[in-house]
């Protein structure tokens, strides 16, 4: 596999890098895959409560923020809420349903983040729904190693690749996984470089704290060649948040959410409400108490800056009751996720989901928890679905073999919300041709299908549509096998997006600065 170097100066050349994520094999493609496009949700979304229980959930979450309040444990977020009126006793705040309101209202219902390459810029909000790749597993499986390890490096490395190779997937969102094997104060500054150079998708901040967020903000602006005024002008990167549920939200991640609103950068927030553990067992009072959460964050934020843009996420769902282990892709995890969609309109917010499982490793149980969570996302009008493609045993574990099998998923679903497929012109009625082929005839052989059968329907990269024998005489490679193979194929060929060798090199000399520094204060 190709290797992530631990020394982030780059040989200087005249340009570097290449194709933008289009890794090839003998002259050709490794997959012929769909183009990079923003899907737009064409569906109605599913609302399974009355207005009479939209009003009940509502009143729910502002009964949690005025009458049992939220935990700050950030001194400075307390400060700001009590002048703008909260009630602050200790660390807790009680927010009146006014003012929740009011500042809530000031969030935008749609905003854009620019990364370094301005064609991937995403629109987040109305009925466009954007993918991003597997985030913060701190463990590692593929075929190759066959048990589950410690992530490193050549690891996220890999995955990055992945995550710039497939149009599919439209942001890089936190490390895919974990890289252990660095120095947790300097690990920002190398994962940071190699997503900026690897990738050139929209980028994620963690918000664990001052200087972590501080590098980011930087690093993200010296790979645009863009002035600090011009990175403040407008979003280009984001961070998400989660509530340490129930009903608190701790020092690092409020430092870092209220350094990206005064810089006017995109902030997500996702309490993370497993019912029955950190949230009632009943789903209606998961889905208030998440509510509650999310809103205090984004008021927090619109006092800090009127109009910066927000999102409300769902991670909402059960544990097993017998073991306590979170599930996801459950029937109560599709319907927490939907009865959030419509809360999120109802409040005027984008809303951030996930694409998520519980098994260990990529097989069937992986693929349709995964594929439920995916569904979910879409019927619950959801803008940006996290953890998309790669994700295995509840978030602890990131596989390539699952991110190619998840890709193949997301393709397919993004070619149903493509409009042409309900095209009701008189070229798609196709009339003409029915009347030309009559009754008992077949359609193989009329001009209509010869000028449309190359791009009709969908065709696979992973899926396998051989019959049995076929298979069986083609080797008989399983789903994940063949996923593993194009894993290699695509790291081993891949060609980074291109970055102006001055750039690229004032990012390594921040990099070499801020190591020399320290980097990031940590607790050993």
């Amino acid at each position: 596999m190709a290797d992530a170097s631990t020394d982030p100066a780059p040989a200087r050349r005249r340009r570097s890098g290449g194709r933008a994520g289009h890794a090839t094999r003998r002259g050709t493609a490794v997959i012929e895959q769909t183009p990079w496009r923003i899907p737009v949700n064409l569906d109605r979304p599913t609302e399974p409560l009355s207005p009479e229980g939209v009003e009940r959930m509502h009143e729910a979450a502002m009964r949690i923020l005025e009458e049992i309040g939220i935990e700050f444990l950030n001194p400075e977020a307390l400060d700001i809420l009590r002048k703008a009126g909260c009630t602050v006793t200790g660390e807790n705040v009680r927010m009146g349903r006014d003012l929740v309101m009011e500042w809530v209202g000031k969030a935008p219902d749609t905003f854009t983040i620019t990364p370094r390459n301005p064609d991937r810029k995403l629109t987040i909000g109305g009925r466009n729904i954007v993918f991003g790749n597997v985030s913060s597993p701190p463990n590692y499986w593929d075929m190759e190693i066959g048990k589950k390890v410690p992530g490193t490096r050549e690891m996220c490395a890999n995955l990055l690749r992945l995550t710039q190779y497939f149009n599919c997937i439209h942001f890089a969102g936190g490390y895919p996984v974990e890289p252990v094997d660095l120095h947790a104060s300097v690990r920002h500054l190398d994962v940071l470089y190699d997503k900026l150079t690897l990738t050139d998708k929209v980028m994620h901040a963690y918000s664990l704290g001052r200087e972590r967020v501080e590098d980011v903000m930087e690093m993200v602006r010296i790979s645009q060649g863009i002035s600090h005024d011009e990175f403040d002008a407008t979003p280009r990167m984001y961070t998400n948040i989660n509530s340490t549920s129930p009903l608190k939200h701790d020092f690092p991640m409020m430092d870092g959410w209220m350094r990206l609103a005064r810089r006017g950068q995109g902030l997500v927030v996702t309490p993370f409400t497993l019912a029955g553990a950190m949230a009632p067992v009943t789903m209606a009072g998961a889905v208030a108490q998440s509510l509650a959460e999310g809103l205090a964050a984004i008021v927090l934020a619109q006092v800090i800056k009127p109009g910066v843009p927000c999102a409300i996420g769902t991670f909402t769902s059960n544990v097993d009751m017998k073991s306590g282990a979170p599930a996801f892709g459950t029937p109560e995890y599709i319907r927490a996720t939907q009865m959030t969609g419509q809360m999120a309109r109802f409040y005027g917010l984008p809303m951030r989901s996930s694409g998520v499982c519980a098994a260990n490793v990529p097989d069937g149980q992986a693929m349709w928890e995964t594929e439920h969570s995916l569904w979910a996302a879409i019927q619950s009008g959801t803008n940006m679905v996290y953890h998309a493609a790669g994700w295995l045993e509840g978030g602890l574990i990131a596989s390539p073999e699952k991110f190619i099998m998840d890709c193949e998923v997301l393709q397919q679903l993004q070619r149903y919300m493509e409009p042409e497929i309900c095209d009701v012109s008189d070229d798609a009625l196709a009339l003409d041709a029915i009347a030309e082929v009559g009754p008992g005839g077949h359609f193989f052989g009329t001009q209509h299908t010869q000028d449309r059968y190359t791009t009709a329907f969908y065709q696979p990269f992973l899926s396998d549509w051989k019959n049995f024998e076929a298979w069986e005489a083609a080797g008989a490679v399983w789903t994940p096998e063949r996923a593993h193979q194009m894993f290699k194929l695509i790291v081993n060929e891949f060609e980074p997006p291109e970055m102006d060798v001055a750039i690229r090199d004032e990012l390594a000399d921040f990099v070499a600065r801020r190591k020399a520094e320290g980097g990031a204060p940590t607790d050993f």
